[in-house]
Parts: C-alpha cells; structure tokens; sequence
C-alpha cells in the first residue's frame, strides 16, 4: 500500500509561514498535526530535505526511506493515517 504523505509534508511545516492565528489554526487541520512535525521533522530534513513539502516527490521520497525513518516518525504516519483513513489497514 503506497503511502500517502503528501499531508505529512504539509504538517512537517518546514516552510516558515506567519498566520494569524484563526487562520493558523485552520491550517493545522490541513497540515495534520503536532506529533507529526514532532517526530518526522527530523526524518524529513535527513531523507528528503531537497524536496519542497508541498512537492508530490515527497510521498515517494518517504515511502523509499520507510525502513530508514526513526520509530517514533513511522509509528506518528501510522496513528495518522489511522485517524485520516479508518477503514484503511496498519502499515506492516
């Protein structure tokens, strides 16, 4: 199952973007969420820091590096996805 990133690219927030804050706020839902940007920023900016985060690369980019991103970034796309996609299964 390819997975689909593109709005973990977004949460990751890597560009930096001054909102007000009911604007902001309306963004976080889109972007997904903090734990996301918590614990793949990082797996971001090793593995596909050369890509824009809105780029459609970076799904590909990701899923090529799954093996590689840390525990706590595979685990935080996984209990994403879950709540993006319920009926979809766990990635193995």
């Amino acid at each position: 199952m390819a997975l689909k990133l593109t709005t973990l690219a977004l949460a990751l927030g890597v560009t930096a973007v001054s909102l007000p804050a009911a604007a902001e706020q309306a963004q976080q839902t889109r972007r997904g969420n903090e734990t996301l940007k918590k614990y793949c920023t990082g797996d971001y900016l090793n593995y596909c820091g050369n890509l824009a985060p809105e780029d459609p690369a970076l799904d590909v980019c990701f899923e090529k590096n799954w093996k590689s991103l840390s525990e706590n970034c595979r685990r935080a796309i996984d209990a994403y996805q879950a709540t993006q996609n319920p009926k979809g299964g766990k990635r193995g």
